[in-house]
Parts: C-alpha cells; sequence; structure tokens
C-alpha cells in the first residue's frame, strides 16, 4: 500500500559543540513518524552547501530559527501528500524550491534534515532497516572505521598542525573485532600521553588533544599505542590522516606554524607525507593538500597513489561536477562522502555511483559537529564502500554510530561482511 506525508515538522535542537541544528520530523498518513538531525562542520569547503544561520542575535548569531521555518513554511506545504518512497523526486523539487547552486535560499541544514527524515520514513513504511531499504539485499559489507584517537589543527588548542590522527584495524576478521581494535589502541593511547606527562582531554570528534613536541611524535605515540595494546602496526592496525591542509595554506605555502616544523609549498608537501609513509604504516590521507592545490593533489595522487589512499574532501564537496573533474584530471582515488556536503540523500548517491564507475573509493565521514542521529551508520552499510569516518572511542554523539553498527552486524549475522577495502587497486 502506498503511504503519504501527512506532515512535515522542524524543531532546533544542540549539536556536540553546544551549537543549534535542525532536527526534522516527517509523520505519514499511518502514523509513523521519522525524524533526522543534520550536522554541522567545522572544517568546511568553500563550495559546500550552505549551511542557513540566523545571523544574529540568538546563540550568538549561530540560531538556525531562520531553517527552521524554511522546512515549516516552504518546504512542508510542497512535500505533503506524495510518497516518501519517492525519494528522487522529493529531493529533486526541494532543489528546485531552492533555486540556488549552493542552496543559499533555503539552507542545506534545513533541506538534508528533511531528505534524510523523509528515506527513514519510507524505510518505516516498508518495514525495513534503513540500510536495508536504500542498499537493498547487497548491503551487508560492515565498513572498517577510521578512528580518530588523536586531534590537531582546527579541532584542538594545541600545537598539532594536522587536524586529525586516525586508526584503520585493516586486519580484523568482523565489525566488531574492528571496534575493538580500535577502542583497545585508544585506551593504550591515553596511558601512554599520560605517562609522558601529556594532556588527555579530547578534541571536538573525541581523540586526544595534547601538546606533543611536532606533527611526527603524534604518529610515533600512536604507533607505540598499538604496540602497547598488543597489534602490529601495519597489519592489524594502520594509520590514516586528514591534514585538511587547506586550514595552514595561504598564498601556495602550507604553514606548519602550530608544531614550528616550517613553510613549505606543494612540492615539499609532497615529499613530507612520501617520507611519512616510508616511515609509519599510514594507508590513507585525506586532504594533504589545500582545496584549491588541484596540481598538488595531482603531483601527490601520480608519485602515492599506487600505495595509499588519496582522499579528496574539501576539493570535492561530495559535489558530482567537482568529483567529475578529479576523475578526468586524476587528483585523487577516492573521496569523502558528506550528505549534509551537498544537502540530499539523491545527490550524495549520486556522488557515491560516480566513484563506482571511476574504480574510486569513498568514505562515508561525520562532521566534528554532530548529534546522536545514526543515519550515516546505516548508510555506510547501504552503499558498501567500506569505510567510515566517525570519530573517536569517546563521546556519545561518535558511539552511537559506531554501537548502531554492532546492531546491524548482529541483525546481519553470517551473511555480514567484513574485509579491508585498501588491499584492492592500491
Amino acid at each position: 500500500m502506498i503511504r503519504k506525508i501527512k506532515s512535515i515538522r522542524a524543531m532546533e535542537i544542540l549539536d556536540s559543540r553546544g551549537n543549534p541544528t535542525v532536527k526534522t520530523y516527517v509523520t505519514l498518513d499511518n502514523g509513523l513518524t521519522a525524524s533526522a538531525s543534520c550536522p554541522s562542520g567545522a572544517s568546511t569547503g568553500e563550495n559546500e552547501a550552505l549551511e542557513l544561520r540566523d545571523g544574529k542575535g540568538r546563540y550568538g548569531g549561530k540560531g538556525v530559527m531562520k531553517a527552521i521555518a524554511r522546512v515549516n513554511e516552504m518546504i512542508a506545504p510542497v512535500l505533503i501528500d506524495m510518497d516518501p518512497s519517492r525519494q528522487a523526486e522529493i529531493d529533486h523539487l526541494m532543489i528546485t524550491l531552492d533555486g540556488t547552486p549552493n542552496k543559499g535560499k533555503l539552507g542545506a541544514n534545513a533541506i538534508v534534515s528533511v531528505s534524510m527524515a523523509v528515506a527513514r520514513a519510507a524505510a518505516l513504511a516498508a518495514d525495513l532497516p534503513l540500510y536495508a531499504y536504500l542498499g537493498g539485499q547487497g548491503a551487508i559489507r560492515l565498513p572498517v572505521p577510521m578512528m580518530n584517537i588523536l586531534n590537531g589543527g582546527m579541532h584542538a588548542d594545541n600545537s598539532v598542525d594536522f587536524q586529525e590522527f586516525m586508526v584503520m584495524p585493516v586486519g580484523a576478521p568482523t565489525y566488531s573485532e574492528a571496534l575493538r581494535y580500535g577502542v583497545e589502541t585508544f585506551h593504550a593511547l591515553r596511558g601512554i600521553l599520560s605517562k609522558k606527562g601529556y594532556s588527555t582531554g579530547v578534541g571536538d570528534e573525541g581523540g586526544f588533544a595534547p601538546n606533543l613536541k611536532s606533527n611526527d611524535e603524534a604518529c610515533e605515540v600512536i604507533v607505540e599505542a598499538i604496540k602497547a595494546a598488543g597489534f602490529k602496526p601495519g597489519k592489524d592496525i594502520s594509520i590514516a590522516l586528514d591534514p585538511a591542509a587547506s586550514s595552514f595554506y595561504k598564498d601556495g605555502i602550507y604553514d606548519l606554524a602550530k608544531s614550528g616544523q616550517g613553510k613549505k609549498n606543494s612540492e615539499e608537501m609532497v615529499a613530507f607525507y612520501k617520507t611519512w609513509v616510508g616511515k609509519y604504516p599510514i594507508v590513507s590521507i585525506e586532504d594533504g593538500l589545500a582545496e584549491t592545490d588541484w596540481e598538488g593533489f595531482r603531483l601527490q595522487t601520480a608519485t602515492q597513489g599506487d600505495k595509499i589512499q588519496i582522499v579528496g574532501d574539501d576539493i570535492f564537496v561530495t559535489n558530482t561536477s567537482f568529483i567529475d573533474r578529479g576523475i578526468q584530471e586524476k587528483t585523487a582515488n577516492a573521496v569523502l562522502i558528506k550528505l549534509n556536503q551537498i544537502g540530499t540523500v539523491t545527490e550524495t548517491m549520486a556522488a557515491i555511483n560516480l566513484c563506482r564507475k571511476a574504480g574510486w573509493g569513498y568514505v562515508i565521514s561525520h562532521r566534528s559537529g554532530e548529534t546522536e542521529d545514526t543515519f550515516i551508520a546505516d548508510f555506510a552499510v547501504a552503499m558498501g564502500g567500506g569505510q567510515l569516518k566517525t570519530g573517536s572511542a569517546c563521546r556519545s554523539e561518535r558511539i552511537a554510530k559506531y554501537n548502531r553498527l554492532l546492531e546491524i552486524e548482529a541483525e546481519l549475522g553470517r551473511a555480514a561482511i567484513f574485509d579491508n577495502p585498501l588491499k584492492k587497486g592500491l
């Protein structure tokens, strides 16, 4: 039986940084109600879809009452009585209603919360888990976590230039074991930092944020933690980096000012990463170059892309136009995928399909300002890319996603697949 949308309403809630964000409820004509919340990034690409904020007054101007009004007064009347399973049509209607290239009229935060809530409502109507509804019968692959255990850059007030140092349990036999590998390494790192007299306070995504002596020391203490937890670096657990290089790039120069490691041009940064890949068990580097440094990205991919995963985030912003350019110019070999970066479920899936056709990897990702919403956990399984970036082994907004994946693994039982997505093609 075809269901129809009976009502759509949005409200203002708080994200993990205590800033307002949008939560939308979609109710169907049979009384079923689904909801979804929009996250918010700190390190954002200049071409991302626009997050609509009030701009003055409440919450230091970060209120989202304008976005709430767009949902309740503009989007809802257009979508009432529509079949929630018609996701592409609904998303297209919202894009058309907005009419701007960056969703600046309605706000990407308004649009994406509706888009995700509609998908959830359709899954409820079909009596299917969200991952099975979006991914079909083939949605059985659990992702390898990219677990952020050490923060720097814009995510922490410390002496580390690079934003995220992550562990990837590539040698684990199952998702639940991979989670255990990461968590035990996280706790081992806490003990090591404490013994060295470093702070064990955490950054936005739950990773530790100590004032280390250099960027190199971040990798060194992580390798030490992997060993202390009883695992083999490079075999059981590897390292993934997100330097977020746009944050320390200006006028063609990368300034590693926080750590005091000097200024470098694109070629020197690529050489720097090459040295690191030789010294440490690094398998993935995201945004190692700035979002405007297409030539730098091409150089890194040409020289290192056969050995490691080169992930573009700010340079691609989950936008098919930029991803297509990247494919043509061999700018990277993987894309970071963020729903709120482009604004709808349909456009996000189109970006993933483009990656698949090119043989590129894709990493489903959270944002630094998160909520308890677990949509991306189901989405990662639905899309089958085998990689999920959703923060550290602390902070409940991150743990919620990991726990949801444990539930999905239990539901799938023996049908669940878990493997190393970086083995092939590198």
